[in-house]
């Protein structure tokens, strides 16, 4: 333990360094041992790696169980959700365990965790284990087994049952693959430059620092080494820089640097581009601003989240859904990547009131999508007052069917009754022969009305103010035509009653 506390370089090579316990890693072609660790000391590599982890981190997970009346409903009080949303084990919380096992299946293509569970079969506990440390033994009745080695060597063996395994792409369907694997000759390539670079700069960007000219010559083979020897000694590392003093007519010629041998800036550049691939993220995520631009950054955001995190995602939950919930449950684990595509405050504003006003979107809903507390009265679906079914047009175009008043034919009340509230509230008598309306202002006064009316029949009050602006009448005449007696009336005489208020405004 103590030693464990001493160094934790993976580059130490030291009795207590994790040197000598880190995987060997494969030797590419540019001379450089490639592994997940020492892949992390290239730029790139550790910038993609950072925003796979963290953008995974963030997006929230539910469980939802689905309605038999279609749609579907969270599910808060599982313990499921309780484990992955809330507490995955006792040294974790949800962010870093995420962020830990995401870094895994990035750089390894593999992350498990061992499943510990109480008396109820409920999964208490899911503790990482290091895919470096985890190898996997076929068993000779087709199954398998996990064989770990802990930091102190020891081998324990678990069952499959006693590990989660998340595995990314596969060839034999036990191991995922890792990226770093399949990607090494081209992140050794990058490692190589690196090094180069830093070797170069350090020489103050001189390639091999310049060339002595002596017109005679040394005496011994011996001499000759002996004066360079002395001029590294006294003109290289802490003291360069110094005045350097010939003697017998030597002259000392500096190497420059030409355009050709500053091309490998470039080569490394292009090496960005490479890695960025392999981890299918933009640049513009990983701080590579340079084709980045306002017209298209937004769309390149979007992408990402739906064909990089989105595979991540869905990866995630089919793991969950087979390995942890099993194929009886009717539950469903999802990662939301929503929240991050909607955009900025107004494309946001824009969808929000065109779902609203559609019908698809309730207005509380678009307040919880923006973080805003419920309000009473907003749960009801809008519709346009232009739109309708062809079952509630086929019933405009037939004409209302009325009851039998005093003196009236059966079935049919008098023309004078029927608009006598109208006349009573808006203090008028309504012409016989009203002005003609465009057929579309008909249609959306006629929708207002039957909102209004099916509004009152339900109970639910109708403020004076709203219906004088659904009606495009005066307040006041809204007010009067509230407090008539409406109980011997029909939805379809008050209908036509408010029509008729909206045609004599």
């Amino acid at each position: 333990m103590f030693i464990s506390r001493i160094s934790a370089d993976a580059t130490d090579r030291s009795p207590f360094g994790r040197f000598w316990f880190e995987p060997i890693g494969m030797r590419t072609s540019s001379g450089v041992r490639v592994t997940p660790a020492s892949s992390m000391t290239l730029p790139p590599v550790i910038a993609c790696v950072r925003v796979l982890t963290e953008s995974f981190g963030i997006m929230p997970f539910m469980l939802y169980r689905p309605k038999a009346s279609g749609g579907r409903e969270k599910v808060r009080n599982h313990w499921l959700y309780r484990l992955i949303a809330k507490r995955p084990n006792a040294f974790q919380s949800p962010y870093e365990w995420k962020l830990m096992l995401q870094g895994h299946l990035a750089l390894r293509g593999n992350a498990f965790c061992q499943i510990t569970a109480n008396g109820k079969g409920e999964i208490t506990d899911l503790l990482p284990l290091h895919p470096d440390r985890m190898a996997i033994e076929p068993l000779n009745n087709g199954s398998y087994r996990y064989i770990y080695t802990d930091q102190q060597g020891r081998q324990i063996i678990y069952s499959r049952h006693e590990i989660w395994h998340l595995r990314g792409l596969s060839d034999d369907g036990m191991m995922g693959l890792s990226l770093i694997g399949l990607a090494r000759e081209a992140i050794g390539e990058g490692l190589a430059i690196q090094s180069y670079s830093t070797r170069f700069f350090a020489n103050d960007a001189k390639p091999g620092g310049g060339w002595i000219e002596y017109t005679g010559s040394f005496a011994t083979n011996e001499a000759k080494k002996k004066f360079r020897d002395g001029w590294q000694e006294l003109q290289g590392g802490a003291n360069r820089g110094k005045v350097a003093v010939l003697e017998k007519g030597m002259k000392f010629h500096e190497l420059g640097l030409n355009n050709k041998d500053a091309q490998f800036i470039e080569v490394r550049a292009d090496k960005r581009k490479d890695i960025y691939a392999i981890f299918r993220v933009p640049p513009h995520k990983a701080m590579d601003l340079d084709h980045s631009t306002n017209n298209n950054i937004e769309h390149q955001g979007i992408e990402f989240w739906t064909d990089t995190m989105l595979p991540w995602a869905t990866l995630w939950e089919s793991s969950i859904s087979t390995f942890l919930l099993g194929a009886d449950s009717d539950l469903e684990p999802d990662f939301d990547h929503i929240p991050m595509i909607r955009g900025d405050g107004k494309s946001r504003a824009e969808r929000i009131a065109r779902l609203v006003l559609a019908g698809v979107m309730l207005r509380n809903e678009g307040r919880e999508e923006e973080g805003l507390d419920p309000i009473d009265g907003l749960d009801e679906p809008m519709q346009p007052a232009n739109m309708m079914t062809l079952e509630q047009a086929e019933k405009q175009q037939q004409p209302p069917q009325q009851p039998a008043g005093p003196g009236d034919e059966a079935g049919a009340r008098s023309p004078q009754q029927n608009q006598q509230l109208t006349a009573s509230a808006a203090g008028v008598l309504v012409p016989e022969n009203a002005n003609e309306r465009s057929s579309r202002l008909q249609v959306l006064l006629r929708g207002n009305a039957q909102r209004m009316v099916r509004r009152l029949a339900a109970g639910k009050p109708v403020p004076a103010d709203t219906l004088a602006e659904a009606m495009a009448i005066s307040v006041p005449v809204a007010s009067t035509w509230l407090e008539l007696d409406r109980s011997c009336f029909t939805e379809d005489e008050l209908t036509a009653s408010l029509m008729a208020l909206g045609e004599t405004a």
